[in-house]
């Protein structure tokens, strides 16, 4: 499954502003990392974080984890607020 496409489902599922969401993917100087940069609506900010950050926890967790099933790369996901 696509990385960028599973981190734009699962954090669309969390917001309210589904139609702020952006997704995208940036190469890094490490061939074996893959930044993903998350963007949401600053009121959505709260939900996607997560109390001490669990739920942005538990997205890279997912990511990763679907990451170590096909190409085995580091997944990095940056997230921030428009």
């Amino acid at each position: 499954m696509d990385l960028v496409k599973l981190t734009e489902n699962i954090v669309k599922s969390l917001v309210f502003n589904v139609d702020a969401v952006s997704v995208k993917e940036f190469s890094t100087e490490d061939e074996n990392t893959i930044l993903i940069q998350v963007m949401v609506d600053s009121a959505d900010m709260g939900r996607v974080i997560g109390k001490s950050g669990r739920t942005a926890n538990a997205i890279r967790t997912l990511v990763q984890a679907s990451s170590a099933l096909s190409d085995n790369k580091y997944i990095k996901i940056d997230i921030d607020k428009f």
